[in-house]
């Protein structure tokens, strides 16, 4: 058998793991908004349409902020249409996914709906087919106590108190040639800026989000963050980042590679971001919001047929990948390389939360909500990453991909809550074929002892879960144990694994 080492020391800090990092994101897309969160007429809804076992699965995972309305669908989006009498809100041709919307549910409902889950809104602003008044007027709409136009416009709605949105997007992936309105990295960082300084005059406790390039594989990355930073540095909080990770060529051993890309991306925005900060000879760091990130490519050919062919629908099922075992060990090692970088990163939207390309579907027609396999390694890692994230010093065989070399079998982090005296090792075995023994030293934390080893894994990587059965789950096996301050653990084959200590 293969064998690995870690050695996880206290004193090895890499960062306190913001919450935001477990953050997600409703777009009004597909079914995201209509049959999934809200679905008036169903009695598994409340009295305001809010689908509850939708909120009970999405406060279980732990979900503290939540990005809306877009996405695409933000660069011709009309705010006012979205807001007022539900009766008198107007039908739009949403040109991003082709579909109609309706605006039955806008703002305010989103709003509520974000509070009754436990979670706060990050709000994106259209830079796309509008600008700087548009982005003020809605700031004011939302943040505003009252007395103005648009603060008073709030209230007229039923909204006394002001929604206190404190997280803004700046647009939404602006280097994208499919996006209404994309513009050329000046035009962009001099909007931004602009918009930015006029948005800190009315509320100067709100974050900023600068657009960063829209994948990794974008020609202008990483000229893109390196010139719109050029304007925006100053005047914003974060940069952010979007990326997908996909198997069209069903090589499992090369997709569980996909963090090392991941990986790749953000030391590549942080290196562009510090290079900004010294040609501007600032003191300021710059944050990252991995604002979007998920596996996504299942459902591309069904997509592209139905926004071609059968345009103009009201919720059409886009976008609905159903995830694999091997989905949720790949978004597994990525949140593992989240935490990695819990310095810089600050805020991430896992893409989106429900039935667009999602941990939580719902069935058509009004069924029962269920649990994708992805649905797993994201709440456990919700649940109990939170706290002081641990470097480890790592030893592990390495192997080759058609398209990666020098993979490390073992990718792992630690995290530690010092409030709750506890520890938690998140380990996935990439190895395909071949079970890892994991030696790991602990010494450092005297008097912890063992409280658990989850497992999720299974024989069939294209295993996947459906309404009527669950075949993909975690579960507890004793394949850890502790002695002397080193746990011993075997590491199935291509598994995700999280070992728990607690101090006695």
């Amino acid at each position: 058998m293969k064998q690995a080492k870690m050695l996880i020391d206290k004193a090895f800090k890499v960062s306190e793991a913001d919450e935001r990092i477990y953050g997600s994101f409703i777009e009004h897309l597909g079914r995201a908004v209509y049959d999934g969160i809200y679905q008036p007429g169903n009695p598994l809804s409340d009295e305001d349409g809010f689908r509850q076992d939708v909120i009970d699965m999405v406060k279980e995972l732990g979900v503290p902020i939540v990005r809306y309305p877009g996405g695409n669908f933000v660069s011709s989006f009309v705010w006012e249409d979205s807001v007022g009498p539900v009766e008198e809100r107007p039908k739009r041709l949403e040109l991003a996914w082709r579909s109609l919307e309706t605006n039955a549910f806008g703002m305010n409902e989103f709003a509520r709906w974000v509070r009754k889950a436990d979670a706060s809104m990050m709000m994106a602003i259209n830079l796309g087919t509008r600008g700087i008044a548009d982005a003020c007027n809605l700031l004011e709409y939302c943040n505003h106590p009252g007395g103005t136009k648009y603060s008073d416009m709030r209230i007229s709605h039923g909204v006394k108190e002001p929604h206190g949105v404190k997280v803004w997007c700046l647009g939404n992936e602006m280097d994208g040639p499919w996006q209404l309105g994309r513009k050329t990295m000046e035009e962009y960082g001099r909007l931004a800026e602009e918009t930015a300084k006029a948005m800190k005059i009315i509320d100067p406790s709100i974050e900023l989000v600068s657009c960063g390039s829209s994948n990794i594989n974008m020609p202008t990355f990483p000229q893109w963050e390196a010139t719109t930073l050029e304007h925006t540095y100053e005047y914003v909080d974060f940069v952010s980042m979007h990326n997908y990770y996909g198997n069209p060529s069903n090589d499992t051993a090369d997709f569980l590679a996909a963090a090392d890309d991941m990986d790749l991306f953000i030391k590549s925005v942080i290196a562009t971001c510090d290079f900004v900060k010294a040609k501007k000879r600032s003191k300021k760091t710059l944050n990252l919001s991995f604002d979007e990130w998920n596996v996504w490519f299942h459902s591309n050919e069904a997509d592209n047929d139905l926004m071609k062919n059968h345009p103009w629908q009201v919720a059409p099922p886009l976008l609905e990948d159903i995830y694999t075992f091997e989905d949720a060990l790949v978004v597994g090692t990525l949140m593992i390389t989240l935490l990695r970088h819990a310095d810089r990163i600050k805020m991430a939207c896992l893409a989106q939360l429900v039935n667009v390309i999602a941990p939580i579907m719902t069935q058509i027609g009004g069924g029962k909500a269920w649990k994708q396999t992805i649905y797993y390694p994201f709440l456990l890692t919700s649940r109990y990453g939170r706290g002081t994230v641990l470097a480890p010093v790592a030893e592990s065989p390495v192997h080759d991909t058609c398209t990666h070399e020098d993979v490390t079998d073992l990718l792992g982090t630690a995290v530690w809550n010092q409030e709750k005296e506890e520890l938690t090792i998140f380990a996935v075995n990439r190895n395909v074929d071949e079970d890892l023994k994991l030696e790991t030293d602990v010494r450092s934390l005297e008097g912890y002892t063992l409280v658990e080893h989850v497992v999720l894994e299974n024989q069939d990587m294209k295993a996947a879960n459906s309404a009527e059965k669950e075949t993909v789950a975690p579960c507890n096996t004793d394949r850890s144990s502790l002695s002397d301050g080193i746990i011993t653990s075997i590491l199935g084959k291509a598994s995700w694994n999280m070992i728990r200590l607690k101090k006695a």
